[in-house]
C-alpha cells in the first residue's frame, strides 16, 4: 500500500480503524527520479527551454515530478551544489523527498551520482573539496581520485554512490576498459549503475548486457549490481518519461535505505519494464481492546511481514488472533489445543479482535471481522453495515498454521491432496455437475430400492395366485362357479369402480398442484424490483405476459376443476345405477347360498376366492410396469455412473496436472505425484458399517493393491464369493458376506469417491551434488515440513500465516529453499510469519518486521509494539532489534563470524 492511497484507505473504514492504518506499515515502492540537474545546469550548458527564471524552471520541475507520482528525487550537479538549494528546498517544501548530491567525475572520466542525507547538506562543499575541486568554474571539471578511490572516499562519507549512464559517454562500461574496468565494476562499494532502459533493451550492446546481467566470467560479481532507470533531466517533460525515473522500496527514506535496496535489488528495485506486482487479498489491519494485547494495534504490509520477540512477548498470540476472528479451525488436535489455550488463557472471555481485512475479487472491496470471545465473528462493511457473511468467504483461501501445525499437516496424505487442490485451474461447471450426479445418483438409487420393494411385497401377493388356481379348478369341477357365476361377476364389476377412482385421483391430485401453484408470481419482475436497470422498459413486459399467463392458466385451472367435478359426478351416478342393479342380484344370490347350504356347500368361501383373485389381477400388470421401470431406471443409472466416473477422472487429471506444474516449479527441489483413487477409507469404512465381521486381512488386502479399481471390485462382488476369492484373495468368510450384501450396499460401493493420494519427495542431496529423492513418508519430521511448506509458499493469492516456520525445518532448506520460493511470491501475496530465525526476515528481505516486547508480570503482562519497531531492516533500530533478539547481539554475531571464518 503506499502513502499516497493511505487518505483513500481512511475515508472507507471504521473510526476504530482509522487510527490503526495511521501506523507505519514498513517498506514500498516509491518513484524515484535521482538525477534531475538545477536550473543553472541548463544555462552552462546553453539547453535550450522556455523558462524565464530558475523559480518557474522549479515549479516546473515539482509540478510535473507530483503529476507523474515521482515521490523521491536527487539533485546532481557536477561537482556543484551550490545552485542546487532552491530547487531541493522549494521539493521538501512540495512534499517531495529531496536528496543533495553531486555528480562527481572521476580523473580517469567516469561520472558517478553521490546521494547524501539532509544532515549532510552543509557538508557537500567539503566533500568536493576532498575530489580537488575548489573554484569550480569549469563546466564539468576531473576530480583527483579514479573510480576505485571516489568510492571509498563516498563510502567514508557515509553517501551512496550510483554509476551513472552506465553504457553512455562518461559511463564506466563505456569509458573504462580491461582491468580498470574489472576492477571498478567488481568494487564492493559499487552498488548501483543507471540505464536508460531496460537491460535487454535492443539499443543494448551483448557485450554489456552480459556485464550487467552478471553472467560475463570476467566481470562476474558476489553480488549482483543493482541496475536503476535514471538519466540526465534538464527538461521537466523527461521525467514523464520511464527512462528517467524507477522504484525503490524503503520503509524511511534515508541513504541507508538506498544502500539497502541497492543491496537487495531483486527484492527492492523495480524498474517500469518489470511487471507490476499483483494486487491480492490481504489482511490490512488487527486490534486488540481487553486481554493481553489490549490497546495494540498492527498495520500490515502488503508483502513480507516478520513478527520478532523474545517468547512470552505475543507472536503466538497474534498469529492466533488472526485466525480466531476469521473462524478458522486448526488442523490437528494439539494445535486445537494451543488455539483454545491461548483464546482462553491470554485474549480472555470479553477481549474484541478487529480485523481489517481487504478483498480483491471481483472488485476492491475492505471489510472488518470483529470477533468478541468467546462469541462469534461480525462482518461489516465499508459503512459498517452488518452483513450474513462468513470470514473466510471474504478471503478465500487464507491458511493459518500455528507451531508445528505445518509438520502435522504434513503426516496426513489426505491434507497434503487439499493443499495440491489449491493448483488446479477450477472448472465450476464441472464441480457443479459433479454435486448434480452424485444427487441423481442418489435419487435413482432410492426409485430402484422403491421398486425392488415393491416387487418383492407384489411378489409376496402373487404366490397366492396357484394356490387361488387350484381352488378355482375344484370349484368349477363341482358346478359352483356355473352357480355362482352372476356372483363372480358382479366382484370383478366391483373391482372397476375400485381401480376408476384410483385412476381419477391422479388428476384431483395434478389439478391440487396446479391451484396452489397460482396466480404466478411476479414480483421479481416488479417495477420496483427493475428499479435502477438499463432495460427496465423492455424487461417490465414480462410482467404483463406473466400476468397473461396466469389468467390463462386460472381459467384452465376452473375448467380442469369443472371437468373434474362433472366427471367424478357422473361415475357416482353410473356407480349408484350399478348399485340398484347389484342389490337385485344379490337377492338371487343370497337365494342361491340358502340353496347351497342345505347342500352344506359354503358358497361365500367362493366369492372371497374371486374376490382375492380380482383383486391381485391388476398386480400382475404393475409388476410388469415395475419391471420396465426397473430397466428404464437401471439404464438411468448406468448412464449416471459413466458420467461420475468420467468425472472422477477429470478431476484426478487436473490434480494430476497441477503436481506436474508444482514439480516443475519446484525443480530439484520437490517433486509430487498423485496416486488414483489412492485413499481406499471411504470404502473402509462402508464395509465396515454395513458388511460387519472380521474384515482385518480384507482391509489391509484392499489396502495394499496399488491399482485398485471400484468398478472392477462392484462387478467381482455380484459375481460371486469364488470372484472375490480368486481375484482378491479373500477368506472364504469376508468373501460371503460381502457378495451376499444387499443390493443397496453395492450400489452405495459403486457410489463411492475414493480421494487420489498425493506423494511427495525431497531433494535430500547438498546443492553441488546429484539429485536424492526420498519420500515424504521416510523423512525426518523436519524434512517432511520443509516439503510442505515448499509447497504452501506457492501460486496463491491470499494471505499465508506461520508462527514460527523454522521449528521444524531444516536450517539449510530455509536459506536454500524456502526463502528464495518466498522472495518471489511476495511480490503476489502477503505473508505474516513470526519467527526466531534471521534469515527469514533478513534473507527474505521482509517489507515489515514488527518488534514485539512484554512487560509487567506474567500472569497479568502486557504487549507492545512501538512505532520505531514497525519497519524494515533499512530502519536502524528495526536492524539493532534484529542483530539483538535474532542473532544474540553484535558480540555474539561477530563471535561467529570470526569462528567460521568469514
Amino acid at each position: 500500500m503506499t502513502l499516497n492511497s493511505s487518505n483513500t484507505l481512511t475515508s472507507s473504514i471504521s473510526d476504530a480503524m482509522k487510527s490503526v492504518v495511521d501506523l507505519p506499515n514498513g517498506a514500498r515502492f516509491y518513484r524515484c527520479a535521482l538525477q534531475i540537474n538545477p536550473f543553472d545546469y541548463l544555462q552552462r550548458f546553453n539547453k535550450p527551454n522556455p523558462f524565464q527564471s530558475e523559480e518557474e524552471y522549479n515549479n516546473a520541475i515539482i509540478k510535473t515530478c507530483i503529476d507523474a507520482g515521482i515521490e523521491i528525487i536527487a539533485v546532481t550537479d557536477h561537482f556543484k551544489v551550490k545552485h542546487s538549494v532552491n530547487l531541493v528546498k522549494a521539493a521538501r517544501k512540495a512534499g517531495i523527498h529531496a536528496f543533495n548530491g553531486f555528480e562527481a567525475v572521476t580523473k580517469d572520466g567516469v561520472h558517478f551520482l553521490c546521494l547524501f542525507d539532509k544532515n549532510k547538506d552543509d557538508e557537500l562543499e567539503r566533500y568536493i573539496g576532498e575530489c580537488g575541486i575548489y573554484e569550480n568554474c569549469e563546466k564539468s571539471p576531473l576530480g583527483k581520485q579514479d573510480s576505485i578511490e571516489l568510492l571509498e572516499c563516498v563510502k567514508n562519507w557515509g553517501a551512496v554512490c550510483i554509476a551513472a549512464h552506465a553504457i553512455s559517454n562518461g559511463g564506466l562500461l563505456k569509458k573504462l576498459s580491461g582491468r580498470s574496468r574489472v576492477e571498478a565494476w567488481k568494487n564492493p562499494d559499487l552498488l548501483a549503475c543507471a540505464l536508460p532502459g531496460p537491460v535487454r533493451d535492443k539499443d543494448v550492446p551483448i557485450e554489456y548486457r552480459r556485464i550487467l546481467e552478471n553472467k560475463d566470467p570476467e566481470h562476474k560479481r558476489e553480488r549482483p549490481i543493482a541496475i536503476l532507470n535514471a538519466s540526465d533531466v534538464s527538461d521537466p517533460a523527461i521525467l514523464k518519461c520511464n527512462k528517467a525515473s524507477c522504484f525503490i522500496k524503503m520503509s524511511e527514506i534515508s541513504v541507508e535505505a538506498l544502500r539497502q535496496a541497492f543491496l537487495d535489488p531483486t527484492s527492492r528495485v523495480r524498474l517500469h519494464s518489470d511487471p507490476e506486482p499483483k494486487r491480492h487479498s490481504e489482511i490490512i489491519a488487527i486490534a486488540w481492546e481487553g486481554g493481553f494485547l489490549n490497546d495494540t494495534a498492527v498495520h500490515f504490509n502488503e508483502n513480507l511481514n516478520v513478527l520478532v520477540g523474545g517468547r512470552g512477548t505475543g507472536k503466538s498470540t497474534i498469529i492466533e488472533s488472526i485466525r480466531y476472528a476469521l473462524d478458522l479451525e486448526p488442523i490437528g488436535d494439539e494445535t486445537q489445543k494451543t488455539h483454545e489455550s491461548i483464546i482462553k488463557g491470554v485474549l480472555k472471555s470479553g477481549t474484541k479482535v478487529s480485523l481489517l481485512i481487504r478483498s480483491h475479487k471481483p472488485s476492491i472491496r475492505k471489510y472488518t471481522i470483529e470477533r468478541a470471545v468467546p462469541n462469534p465473528p461480525v462482518v461489516k462493511d465499508e459503512d459498517g453495515v452488518v452483513m450474513d457473511i462468513l470470514p473466510q468467504d471474504l478471503i478465500p483461501g487464507v491458511e493459518i498454521y500455528g507451531q508445528h501445525e505445518i509438520s502435522e499437516l504434513a503426516k496426513d496424505s489426505k491434507k497434503r491432496t487439499l493443499m495440491l487442490k489449491r493448483f488446479i485451474e477450477r472448472d465450476h461447471s464441472l464441480s457443479g455437475r459433479k454435486s448434480d450426479v452424485k444427487l441423481e445418483l442418489e435419487r435413482i438409487r432410492i426409485r430402484i430400492l422403491n421398486v425392488h420393494s415393491e416387487m418383492s411385497n407384489i411378489e409376496d401377493r402373487l404366490a397366492e395366485i396357484p394356490v387361488l388356481n387350484e381352488m378355482q379348478k375344484r370349484y368349477q369341477e363341482s358346478g359352483l362357479e356355473e352357480k355362482l357365476k352372476e356372483k363372480s361377476l358382479l366382484v370383478r364389476e366391483e373391482s372397476l369402480f375400485t381401480n376408476l377412482v384410483e385412476r381419477t385421483s391422479q388428476y384431483r391430485n395434478l389439478y391440487n398442484s396446479l391451484a396452489q401453484d397460482l396466480p404466478v408470481n411476479t414480483t421479481f419482475i416488479s417495477n420496483k424490483a427493475l428499479g435502477g436497470l438499463p432495460n427496465a422498459d423492455v424487461l417490465s413486459e414480462i410482467e404483463g405476459i406473466l400476468n397473461k399467463l396466469s389468467g390463462k392458466l386460472q381459467t384452465l385451472c376452473d375448467q380442469f376443476h369443472k371437468i373434474l367435478d362433472e366427471a367424478e359426478y357422473a361415475i357416482q351416478n353410473t356407480k349408484l345405477r350399478w348399485t340398484e342393479r347389484k342389490t337385485s342380484m344379490e337377492e338371487t344370490y343370497e337365494k342361491s347360498l340358502r340353496e347351497l347350504q342345505k347342500l352344506s356347500i359354503d358358497g361365500t368361501e367362493f366369492i372371497k376366492m374371486h374376490q382375492k383373485i380380482e383383486e391381485l389381477r391388476p398386480l400382475v400388470n404393475r409388476m410388469n410396469n415395475l419391471k420396465s421401470d426397473l430397466k428404464l431406471y437401471d439404464t438411468q443409472r448406468q448412464s449416471l455412473l459413466k458420467e461420475w466416473n468420467g468425472i472422477k477422472k477429470k478431476e484426478f487429471e487436473q490434480l494430476e496436472r497441477a503436481a506436474k506444474r508444482v514439480s516443475r516449479k519446484l525443480a530439484n527441489r520437490v517433486r509430487v505425484k498423485v496416486k488414483f483413487a489412492g485413499d481406499r477409507d471411504p470404502l473402509v469404512v462402508l464395509l465396515r458399517d454395513e458388511i460387519g465381521g472380521n474384515l482385518s486381512s480384507t482391509i489391509n488386502r484392499i489396502q495394499k493393491i496399488n491399482s485398485f479399481q471400484l468398478q472392477d471390485f462392484i462387478e467381482k462382488c455380484r459375481l460371486g464369493k469364488e470372484a472375490l476369492i480368486d481375484h482378491y484373495k479373500l477368506t472364504q468368510g469376508a468373501a460371503e458376506r460381502i457378495s451376499k450384501a444387499s443390493p443397496e450396499i453395492l450400489m452405495r460401493i459403486e457410489e463411492l469417491e475414493l480421494p487420489a493420494v498425493t506423494e511427495i519427495e525431497l531433494n535430500t542431496a547438498l546443492e553441488e551434488e546429484s539429485p536424492k529423492w526420498q519420500n515424504l513418508d521416510t523423512l525426518s519430521t523436519g524434512q517432511m515440513a520443509t516439503a510442505v511448506l515448499f509447497l504452501l509458499l506457492l501460486e496463491s493469492d491470499a494471505p499465508l500465516v506461520i508462527d514460527q516456520p523454522e521449528d521444524d525445518l531444516d536450517n539449510r532448506f530455509i536459506t536454500e529453499g524456502v526463502v528464495p520460493i518466498m522472495r518471489q511470491e511476495k511480490r503476489q501475496r502477503q505473508f505474516i510469519f513470526s519467527t526466531h530465525n534471521a534469515n527469514i526476515p533478513v534473507l527474505g528481505d521482509a517489507e515489515l518486521i514488527l518488534g514485539l516486547t512484554a512487560y509487567g508480570i506474567t500472569t497479568e503482562g502486557k504487549a507492545r509494539i512501538s512505532q520505531e519497531h514497525m519497519a524494515s531492516i533499512d530502519s536502524e533500530p528495526v536492524r539493532k532489534l534484529v542483530e539483538e533478539v535474532l542473532e544474540g547481539g553484535k558480540a555474539a554475531f561477530d563471535m561467529r563470524r570470526s569462528k567460521y571464518g568469514f
